[in-house]
Parts: C-alpha cells; sequence; structure tokens
C-alpha cells in the first residue's frame, strides 16, 4: 500500500517542477522593449463615470475642458499619436449611403445638434452636424464646444486615408451579424499592408460572421474573450493556447492577469506566437470594458519592465510614465508626485 504513496510522493514534486519551468517569466523572450498604447477613443473630454449606464448621456457630464479634442475625429487621433500612442480605438456605423461613420453613440441627440439614430443617416448628413454640440461641464449652462464640430465626423474611410500607416482598433457598435459581412467587404479593398495595421472589437455576432469571412483579421468580441481568459485560466498551465484566444484583441482586466499562466513574459509570448494582441486595461468589475489604466496608481499595477499593450482613456498623461523608463521606475518605486497632481480621472477622483 505504501508504493502508489512514496510513486506520488515523488511523481508530486517533479510535476510542480514541470509547470514551474512551463510558466515562468524567467524562460520567456522575444517582446516589445516598452508597452504599445492604445487610446481608447484618442484624446477626448473626460467625464464622471459614476452610476453610468449604456444609455447614459456623458457629454452633459464632462470635467472642465483642458484642451480641445474631441473623440472620435481627425484631429484627437493626430494629437493622440503625437502625444505617445501606438493604436488608437475607434468607433463606427454603417451610413445609409454605403460609409463607416467614426462616431460613438447609437443616437445622435446626446452630442450632436442632430435626432434620431446614427447609422438612418447619410455621412454627407452627418457631415453636417455640429458634434460638439451638446458638451457641458457645468450642468448646462455653458457649452465651450458648440459651433465648433461641424463636419467633424469622420468617415472611416477618411480616417484611413489621413493615416495610411497607423494601427486603429475598430469597434462595431452594434450586434448585427450582417455589418460583420459589411466591414469584412470594406477590409477586402484595402491596400493588404494597410489592412495588417488594423483590429477588430464589437458584438459576438458581426464579430463572428467577420471571422468567417476573414479569419486572418485579429478580432474578438465579448464572448469570444470571456471563452478565452477562462479557458486559459482553466489549462493554460499546459501551454496549450485555446481557440478562443488565437488571431484575437485580448482585454486582460488588471485585477485578472495574476490569475494567468505565465503572467506577464511567458503569456506575452504565446498570445504573441497565436497571433494575439494583448492588452491590459482597467480592473472589471462587471459591465463594459472600458475603464483603462488611467492613473498612476493602475500603472503601478503593472509589472516590472511590462511590454505588452496598453489600453488608456489618458493617454497625454499616461504616455510619459510608459515610454519613458525613469518615470516608470518611479512610479514603481512609489516616487512619484500624489496621484491627484497626474491625471484627469485622478482629479475628478481626489477632488
Amino acid at each position: 500500500m505504501r508504493k502508489p504513496w512514496r510513486t506520488l510522493a515523488l511523481a508530486l514534486p517533479v510535476f510542480i517542477a514541470l509547470v514551474f519551468i512551463n510558466n515562468t517569466t524567467l524562460l520567456a523572450t522575444g517582446g516589445e522593449d516598452r508597452p504599445t498604447l492604445l487610446a481608447h477613443r484618442g484624446i477626448s473630454q473626460q467625464f464622471d463615470r459614476t452610476d453610468l449606464r449604456n444609455d447614459t448621456c456623458t457629454a452633459t457630464r464632462i470635467l472642465q475642458p483642458t484642451h480641445e479634442f474631441l473623440e472620435n475625429t481627425i484631429s484627437s487621433m493626430r494629437a493622440s499619436f503625437a502625444a505617445g500612442a501606438d493604436v488608437v480605438e475607434l468607433d463606427i456605423h454603417p451610413t445609409t449611403d454605403g460609409h463607416f461613420a467614426i462616431f460613438h453613440d447609437w443616437t445622435l441627440d446626446c452630442r450632436t445638434d442632430g435626432h434620431g439614430v446614427t447609422r438612418e443617416h447619410s455621412m454627407a448628413q452627418l457631415k453636417r452636424l455640429d458634434i460638439g454640440y451638446g458638451y457641458t461641464a457645468d450642468g448646462g449652462m455653458t457649452f465651450p464646444f458648440r459651433g465648433k464640430g461641424v463636419g467633424q465626423m469622420p468617415s472611416l474611410s477618411e480616417v484611413l486615408a489621413t493615416f495610411p500607416g497607423r494601427r486603429f482598433l475598430i469597434n462595431i457598435k452594434s450586434n448585427d451579424p450582417a455589418e460583420g459581412h459589411r466591414l469584412a467587404s470594406f477590409l477586402r479593398s484595402l491596400p493588404a499592408e494597410q489592412a495588417a495595421h488594423l483590429m477588430v472589437y464589437g458584438g459576438d455576432r458581426p464579430i463572428a460572421t467577420l471571422k468567417s469571412d476573414l479569419p486572418a483579421v485579429p478580432a474578438m468580441s465579448r464572448e469570444s474573450l470571456k471563452t478565452c481568459l477562462i479557458s486559459y485560466i482553466g489549462y493554460g498551465w499546459t501551454g496549450l493556447v485555446p481557440k478562443a484566444c488565437r488571431n484575437s484583441v485580448i482585454f486582460v482586466p488588471i485585477n485578472v492577469a495574476p490569475w494567468l499562466w505565465g503572467w506577464p513574459g511567458r503569456f506575452l509570448m504565446r498570445m504573441r506566437d497565436a497571433g494575439s494582441h494583448v492588452f491590459v486595461i482597467g480592473p472589471y468589475h462587471g459591465g463594459a470594458f472600458s475603464a483603462g489604466i488611467d492613473t498612476s496608481q493602475d500603472v503601478g499595477r503593472l509589472p516590472p519592465g511590462y511590454s505588452g499593450g496598453v489600453m488608456t482613456n489618458e493617454i497625454e498623461a499616461i504616455a510619459p510614465l510608459l515610454k519613458e523608463p525613469s518615470a516608470r521606475k518611479a512610479e514603481t518605486s512609489g516616487t512619484m508626485p500624489a496621484p491627484c497632481h497626474m491625471t484627469r480621472s485622478e482629479k475628478n477622483v481626489c477632488g
């Protein structure tokens, strides 16, 4: 009776050692020498995120503006790249005249002087709107961007023509499977080298049709991300990469990352070899995956020497912390200035 236990006692340390060797980051190789920065919506007006719902009009709760940029505009994207973004996230809606409009909201009423569902308009109609019309930081007493956003809603074609060599993450705002086919058709029309700079995420159904039409395009939906992370936590210790994690965009909440086998180096290496792009995002507590690495405290939670992707809503404030090794070293050692002197998100929290 002792022999099985003796065999187990000998095998268990060997098994543990093999799992350790297979997942230690000490043996991870390759990767970038600094993080890849994803600017969510580009440089934009930050807003009070208290009790947000899907239908909250965020334009009516912006913080006091510190710049003139509005999300999803050419000028915002240009400023984002200048600030240090490697990738800019943008939102698309199909129009009645065959274009894709770059705009976040399902309807026009919150931000613009227009009315109705965004996708029920032509690009020509959308171009006539003032996309800065509804922004206010004082409950409607003043509207600092009113009159400044006329003609500023771009099409996807316009964006790609303006930034032909830049990387973008395209967000499909609907769950209509036909939209996946439509975007796939558009992407096929692009030069191969330009299409290679693009990634997509969105609703489960359009992403499924997009992947069916264009399997090579890195694409992610909420369901595919959930399946990827849960499966990897379950058996990633073996070194096997789940199918849902392959050729994808992977958002990793900073509070979930420590549960991933081989985090960070070995995990990043495995996902890179599987054709996927990893971006750390803010803590996940349910709801949408829109929280970014937006504060100096968030930056401090990244592993030392982290070289994967980082999504942020505060590219102009976060980029200096992650692009400059000296600043990153100071942040992780706790010698940075007090958080309330950093990003607009921190000022909103700290008062």
